[in-house]
């Protein structure tokens, strides 16, 4: 541990340092041209500062050689959206006409034509086009009818062609940092993680002790944090490799498909941590010799394979050894019954996972088909309701209506409403507090603009420290070294070094640590700007008006609160896992569709969830009820495994309905029975995730009484009409924690009883024995892993009933909850 301590702090000031390195040599060469380059050349270069910008929204955050040409080409698109139009308004208009109004609305309506296109362009080429369009039209307003309409902006133009092509040397000296060499190094890690992963997790099982067991499953859960990491430094870089050479295409192609087929096989590790964890005693007394030499000749050849696929990836080859599925997963056909108890099951899954890691690791990475994309019916020309009766007056009325509201409540157009509203506005009070240092306020709010929802306080707070810390470097230093302009150039390598720690740690982030390094840059890079103390000063106000107006607009625009967001988001995920586990069953092939297309439906949920809660928990209270973090945490912790259950269990579904399919008479007696079974676990999970759907969309408890009130229903023969049974019947309403241990074990032991008897009489007209024993093993290792499936759906049920009854009180302090009784209210108002 210690060893694997400090390889990763090595690695990360390796990382930090070739960052550094990589920002000062294209520093560098910024401050050669702009400071000791020839006078013609620093005539033309106009905004030195924006090149050293330029130089830092482009090979921030690990840059590559790949990252570089591509932001050279958004640095083109960046000059195209902004100075071409720039050159004419100029032209027509005059720079002397311009007042702060006319000015501030100039910059607005042009920032508004660059943030409308959406995903068309790039969000790197926005922000570079948009602190153009604020240097441009800002500075030829400051300096009035000595500007030239066309050599201003070409100069502008200039300083961010210079940053561009700056940071193309820096990635390519003194060896080239190759966006590829850096997935390859990243995928062989994740390939090395994950082959420890499987072999952490075969050994677990034949442990002795349960100490041993949770050993093993935490140094595999460590491993799992840090795959999640390497997947996101490969798909970060992925981004680069295009741009390299032309021939990367297919490598970037089978870089794909290797990532995706390691994503399919770590959610199938997942649930074989979740089956050792659900094991309750050590050394497991079905585990033979047998089954321990099965497990491990399988594991080998999961490692073989995984190994052929990261030599694949490098364009070398590796010799595996051609064996059958059915010489790998003999081992498994002595397990043709069904286990007779609950506490098997785990057992029976953490088998089924293997034999399913073993066919993921063959197999190729599924994708969604395209035929499972539908597009929603359009009608063209006419009345959009054929049934309508309205005149065609009327009717094209409404359609331009309908038109109208669309567009005006499109995301696009209210993103770029208010990049041009911020921007405008930071341009109109930066000038009023300064005219000539005016464009500082409308910088901030260009460079950092985000279509995208993010948690704006957290971001803005770090953009406005990092300024400062930036900013007070910049002034010790000069004041330091004031007579030695190559000394204070020199000294923005330490800062380098220091801010590419900031930008990886958790208090100041990629936000932070950028604005520390523009920050000190500004001043330490560029000569004859003025006093330092005086620049520092009026850039740290002009960049907290620009920070203050980014923050207005956002609350202006966006009035839904993170902690809002998350409670809807909630809701909407119950629903979605209310659909998923009604689509499991045996019977009809199409509900395996069905049940993929919800499953890809509760991740997308899911992970929209985690974002909300986790800009929930950076966003400040004020005077709102803090966020309940730890309790969404667990939420999140369980609908999480309950996604990973919900494909496992899809896995086994899949089987089982080609089974039935293929010899409908030998299921048709059982297979009612299962389904009966199934059904019914089905309902009681079902009911407890739409109760809990309805209530999370509750404003409050009070809110509730209030409408019954209005409805005028007594409070107190409501109550007594339940404890009577007289509201709804019990199966319309129902907790699965109101069922207890017996009633679930009862229910489930009912699954198995049928399920072992469904086994016992299969294929017994076979003629071919070992056909028998494995169609025989496979079902049953299927069905028990079904059946291990909906007992930990019905338990991380229960875990979610717990966590929101906690949630529900916690938003209701004043109120004792009883999520049965609001379900039954809720039930009596509605009907």
């Amino acid at each position: 541990m210690a060893a694997a301590t400090n390889g990763a702090g090595k690695s990360m000031w390796q990382a930090c340092l070739a960052s550094a390195y990589r920002t000062a040599l294209a520093t560098t060469i910024v401050g050669c041209v702009t400071l000791f380059g020839p006078p013609a050349v620093k005539n033309l270069i106009e905004r030195p500062a924006f090149s050293y910008v330029t130089v830092v929204i482009i090979i921030i955050n690990d840059a590559t050689l790949g990252d570089s040409f591509r932001g050279m080409w958004y640095v083109l698109c960046g000059i195209i959206q902004s100075i071409g139009p720039a050159i004419i308004s100029l032209w027509i208009i005059g720079p002397s006409r311009f007042t702060t109004e006319t000015i501030a609305l100039a910059v607005a309506l042009a920032a508004f034509v660059v943030a409308l296109p959406g995903e068309i362009t790039h969000l790197m080429a926005k922000r570079l086009a948009l602190g153009q369009i604020v240097l441009v039209y800002v500075t030829a307003y400051i300096n009035g009818a000595h500007t030239q309409p066309l050599m201003h902006p070409l100069g502008v133009a200039a300083s961010t062609a210079l940053g561009g092509v700056a940071c193309i040397p820096a990635l390519l000296l003194p060896c080239p940092r190759l966006a590829s060499r850096e997935v390859k190094k990243n995928f062989k890690l994740l390939t090395q993680n994950t082959i420890k992963r499987v072999k952490l997790l075969t050994k677990a099982i034949c442990e002795e002790d349960k100490a041993s067991v949770f050993t093993s499953i935490s140094q595999a859960k460590s491993l799992s944090a840090t795959r999640t990491k390497l997947l996101h430094l490969i798909t970060h870089y992925q981004n680069g490799m295009r741009w390299e050479r032309p021939q990367i295409k297919n490598f970037r192609s089978n870089c794909l498909f290797a990532v995706e087929k390691l994503k399919e096989v770590d959610t199938t590790l997942r649930g074989m941590e979740m089956a050792l964890m659900s094991i309750n005693s050590f050394p497991i007394r079905m585990i033979n010799e047998e089954i321990k030499h099965g497990l491990n000749s399988l594991t080998q050849q999961v490692i073989l394979t995984i190994k052929e696929t990261k030599h694949n990836l490098h364009g070398a080859s590796l010799t595996v050894p051609e064996l059958t599925e059915k010489n790998i997963t003999n081992f498994l056909h002595s397990l043709q019954t069904i286990p007779t108890t609950l506490q098997d099951l785990p057992f029976y899954f953490y088998l089924f996972c293997t034999k399913l890691l073993y066919m993921k690791s063959l197999a190729e990475p599924s994708t969604p088909s395209n035929n499972s994309i539908q597009h929603k019916p359009t009608q063209k020309d006419g009345n959009p309701n054929p049934n309508s009766n309205s005149p065609e007056g009327s009717s094209n009325k409404e359609n331009w209506a309908h038109f109208l509201v669309t567009t005006l409540s499109s995301p696009k157009l209210i993103a770029s409403f208010k990049c041009s509203l911020s921007l405008g506005l930071s341009v109109y009070l930066g000038l009023l507090y300064s005219k000539n240092d005016g464009y500082w306020a409308g910088l901030p709010v260009a460079i950092t603009f985000s279509p995208c929802r993010e948690d704006t306080f957290r971001v803005t707070n770090l953009k406005a420290q990092g300024a400062v810390l930036g900013s007070v470097y910049g002034v010790l230093i000069s004041f330091v070294f004031r007579r030695f302009l190559v000394l204070r150039f020199l000294s923005l390598l330490p800062w380098f070094v220091f801010t590419s720690f900031l930008q990886k740690s958790q208090m100041y982030g990629s936000a932070g640590g950028t604005s520390a390094i523009i920050g000190a840059i500004l001043i330490l890079g560029r000569e004859n700007f003025g006093p330092p103390k005086e620049f520092a000063i009026t850039r740290i106000v002009e960049t907290f008006i620009g920070l203050f107006c980014s923050i207005f607009v956002d609350i202006l625009f966006r009035p839904k609160r993170a902690s809002t967001c998350a409670k809807v988001e909630l809701s909407n995920t119950f629903a979605t896992l209310n659909e998923s586990i009604g689509s499991l069953s045996m019977l009809h092939d199409s509900s395996k569709t069905k049940l993929e297309q919800n499953q890809r439906k509760l991740k997308g949920h899911v992970n929209k969830l985690r974002k909300f809660v986790a800009e929930a928990e950076a966003e400040p209270n004020f005077w709102f009820l803090p966020f309940h973090g730890a309790c969404y945490n667990k939420l999140l912790g369980s609908l999480s495994r309950l996604d990973d259950v919900l494909q496992l269990g899809g896995q086994a579904l899949k089987f089982l309905q080609q089974e039935v399919q293929r010899c409908e008479a030998c299921w048709k007696v059982h297979v009612s029975l299962i389904e009966g079974d199934i059904g019914h676990l089905k309902e009681l999970i079902c009911n407890s995730m739409k109760s809990f759907e309805e209530i999370s969309k509750l404003k409050s408890l009070g809110f509730l009484e209030k409408e019954l009130e209005k409805k005028n229903n007594n409070i107190t023969n409501i109550t007594s009409d339940i404890e009577m049974g007289k509201s709804t019947p019990k199966s319309t309403i129902c907790m699965v924690s109101g069922l207890g241990d017996d009633d679930i074990e009862k229910t489930l032991g009912s699954y198995l009883q049928h399920s072992r008897n469904a086994v016992d009489h299969l294929y017994d007209d076979d003629d071919d024995v070992e056909d028998e024993q494995e169609l025989k093993s496979q079902v049953g290792l299927s069905l028990s892993a079904l059946g291990f499936c909906l007992s930990a759906i019905m338990k991380e049920t229960m875990e979610i009933e717990e966590a929101f009854k906690e949630l529900v009180q916690w938003e209701n302090p004043s109120c004792e909850v009883n999520l049965y009784e609001i379900s039954c209210k809720l039930h009596s108002l509605h009907k």
